[in-house]
């Protein structure tokens, strides 16, 4: 059965290019668009469709007014499609912390040169969004331990769609001293400074992008930058680093959350902990199933609280994970296994 979308652009011919490469797939069937939030309104209540693609500068009624309205009166999967700039990255994790599913860079050359360069991308993730279940209820969240003392134990984490929702509640339940940290969320360059920024706000550790060299150090979270360099950890147990290397995607992805898991199986060995949360696709299963074979502690989001189960399924499927837990208790049972 085809995903039905609605497309929310306020241009014309961005609604004409999205509808276009929507189009392309067999599996997704367009079945209105609208030019702002009063027809999409209309729109959703005669169409009733399973996914909504959503311009964040809209005129009347922005991109992320609307989605929270949405959210509250009728909570439905919405795809951002928003402009990579960092206005438009700072209101794109906003809505992913709202409930938007995933976020697709609108891209700004001509039409001919995104047509040929999609490759299907936007068609997947609606896919997706529009395959995902209801959002999961929300839970109340763990208060950070307060005595909460580290045994050197490193943390390594791999995220994707509806990552943003996951991080902010895994590192809300973080100490000030947490374990050093570092994550692979995947996400277009120009979005992860402001989520970076978003995610130093969410809690008590200090959250920086990650840069080449820096030393992974008690109470700090570090992010993979988007783009073209993989995030690695370097160095050894006791004198660990962020590595960013130049290389060929992995896993479909770069950074690549495979990439993250091997590096700290190398290096960190036993001394590691890894977590695998929501995302569509494979990426960081086998990285997560190295980890376990070299020592560490292995853990995967279970179905019932991510946004699109396929990255921890996968790590569950092949045995990559040693135990299956839920993103509310998640915090708790990674700082149980690097407490001293």
């Amino acid at each position: 059965m085809s995903v039905r979308a609605l497309i929310v652009d306020d241009s014309p011919t961005m609604r004409a290019l999205i509808s276009t490469l929507l189009s392309r797939d067999p599996d997704v069937e367009v079945i209105g668009t609208a030019h702002d939030a009063p027809m999409a309104r209309q729109m959703i209540k005669e169409l009733d469709p399973d996914v909504i693609t959503l311009d964040i500068e809209m005129p009347h009624m922005n991109g992320l007014d609307f989605l929270e309205k949405i959210m509250k009166l009728r909570p439905m999967p919405v795809v951002m499609v928003s402009t990579l700039t960092q206005k438009g990255a700072e209101a794109t994790v906003r809505a992913l912390e709202l409930g938007a599913v995933d976020c697709y860079g609108k891209p700004s050359g001509g039409m001919r040169e995104i047509l040929c360069t999609d490759d299907g991308t936007l068609a997947e993730i609606v896919k997706q969004a529009g395959r995902r279940r209801r959002r999961p209820v929300a839970v109340a969240r763990p208060r950070p331990p307060e005595d909460f003392i580290g045994n050197g134990r490193m943390v390594a984490v791999g995220s994707s769609t509806g990552g943003v929702e996951a991080l902010i509640q895994l590192l809300q339940g973080y100490p000030a001293a947490c374990p050093p940290t570092v994550i692979v969320q995947h996400m277009p360059a120009t979005f992860t400074p402001a989520l970076a920024a978003r995610l130093n706000g969410s809690g008590l550790p200090t959250v920086k992008e990650a840069e080449d060299g820096m030393p992974l150090r008690t109470g700090h979270v570090y992010l993979a930058p988007g783009g073209e360099r993989h995030t690695l950890i370097g160095g050894s147990a006791d004198n660990a680093y962020v590595r960013l290397v130049d290389a060929s995607p992995v896993s479909g992805h770069r950074p690549s959350v495979d990439v993250l898991f091997r590096s700290a199986a190398q290096t960190l060995g036993e001394r590691a902990v890894g977590a695998i949360l929501t995302g569509m696709g494979a990426d960081g299963a086998q990285g997560l199933l190295e980890m376990k074979k070299a020592g560490a502690s292995t853990l995967a989001q279970d179905e019932a609280s991510c946004v699109v189960y396929g990255m921890p399924k996968v790590a569950a499927q092949i045995g990559a994970a040693d135990e299956i837990v839920s993103i509310d208790r998640m915090s708790q049972r990674i700082l149980k296994l690097c407490s001293a």
